[in-house]
């Protein structure tokens, strides 16, 4: 029963629509309406304002953070899972709710900054090595598409480097969650893929 609850609870602590909200309350607009039309931080910063991209942005890390990390301990009682895999099945409810939010009709953004937040929790290091990219990589394109990209493919290559080169203790599950991580940015941004092929996708002007 707590099990399923804390479940529950990680769904719909995905499932908070922090870029539509914040479109509505600074500028008054569904910023599923505006831009590309996504709801995460980088379509807010195009189309609210850089600040309220990041606002978005920090909230979706948490957003998958704070079921992992706070909700994992509270659901171990009469479960016969590990700690780790209970939050990795957190997890993965924060992300479903990302994906598809009850409280946006079902439509959401692409889950990369919510999986990032489970990950933190789970792959601290990892992902500060993959965000270290990302930032490397769009500091230098200036799309955010791109720095996904390659950051989602830098981490399984600094999650299996360190699990089987240098023996880190990570666990199978956590290498195969970072794995799926990495195949959910390329599906969800398969859209930006084919603008990249052609040329058309949009960044940020160096100021």
């Amino acid at each position: 029963m707590i099990f399923a609850l804390t479940i529950l609870l990680a769904y719909l602590s995905g499932s908070i629509p922090s870029g539509v909200w914040v479109g509505r309350m600074a500028r008054g607009i569904d910023i599923r309406k505006h831009g590309s039309g996504n709801t995460g931080a980088a379509n807010v910063a195009r189309v609210v304002g850089v600040p309220w991209g990041v606002l978005v942005g920090l909230i979706d890390v948490l957003k998958g953070f704070a079921p992992v990390f706070w909700l994992g301990p509270i659901a171990m009682p009469g479960s016969s899972l590990a700690l780790g895999d209970l939050r990795l099945i957190l997890g993965a409810a924060a992300v479903v709710g990302h994906l598809f939010p009850v409280f946006a009709g079902f439509k959401g953004g692409k889950g990369v900054l919510t999986g990032m937040g489970v990950l933190i929790a789970l792959l601290p290091l990892e992902v500060a090595i993959a965000a270290g990219v990302w930032g490397i990589i769009f500091a230098a394109t200036r799309i955010v598409s791109v720095g996904s990209l390659v950051g989602a493919v830098a981490l399984v290559i600094t999650v299996l480097v360190r699990r089987f080169a240098f023996h880190a203790p990570i666990a199978d599950s956590l290498v195969v969650a970072s794995l799926l991580l990495a195949a959910l940015v390329f599906f969800t941004h398969r859209t930006n893929i084919r603008r990249l092929k052609e040329g058309r996708e949009s960044g940020f002007r160096k100021s």
